[in-house]
């Protein structure tokens, strides 16, 4: 059974995640995304509010997993016994940073390859911030992530006030 893991902070997901994560299951029979602790990126989402969101919108496919982790994502994957890592690219600007990333989570822990997946080209324009913007000033993000984000973006805009 080949297993890969799909590790970020997803605050939140988006249309653009969920692509990669449909496209990840027709190479993988099991996928877990990982919502991977990053303190420096200051999430809108706690990490259980993440996990949260992931498990209602993955909820449709039986073959993903949601799991969090603090620490080197390389440690989740020996830990688990995981030898594949998924990646999304959205831009060439991307490449550069995965990349590097690459090759240091190789040095981390050479089992692990990665797997880089290019979004969808209607999608390589959508990420977190820019969905977080576009909702902090009233626009449309319906397009750009499931309808259970929408809501929980709203929620926490009650709760803000």
């Amino acid at each position: 059974m080949a297993k890969a893991f799909y590790p970020g902070s997803f605050d939140p997901i988006t249309n653009g995640h969920l692509d990669i994560i449909k496209r990840s299951l027709a190479v993988f029979d099991e996928l877990t995304v990982v919502v991977a602790g990053t303190p420096h990126k200051l999430p809108l989402f706690s990490q259980e509010e993440r996990v949260e969101i992931l498990r209602q919108v993955l909820k449709p496919f039986p073959n993903v997993k949601v799991d969090s982790h603090d620490g080197l994502i390389m440690e989740y994957a020996g830990k688990k016994g995981i030898s594949a890592m998924v990646r999304g690219l959205r831009a060439a600007s991307d490449f550069e940073y995965e990349f590097m990333m690459a090759s240091m989570n190789k040095k981390i822990n050479s089992s692990v390859e990665t797997v880089f997946m290019m979004t969808s080209s209607d999608l390589y324009f959508v990420s977190s911030s820019m969905v977080k913007e576009l909702h902090r000033y009233g626009g449309d993000i319906s397009s750009y992530v499931p309808p259970e984000v929408t809501a929980h973006l709203n929620h926490k805009v009650t709760e803000s006030r």
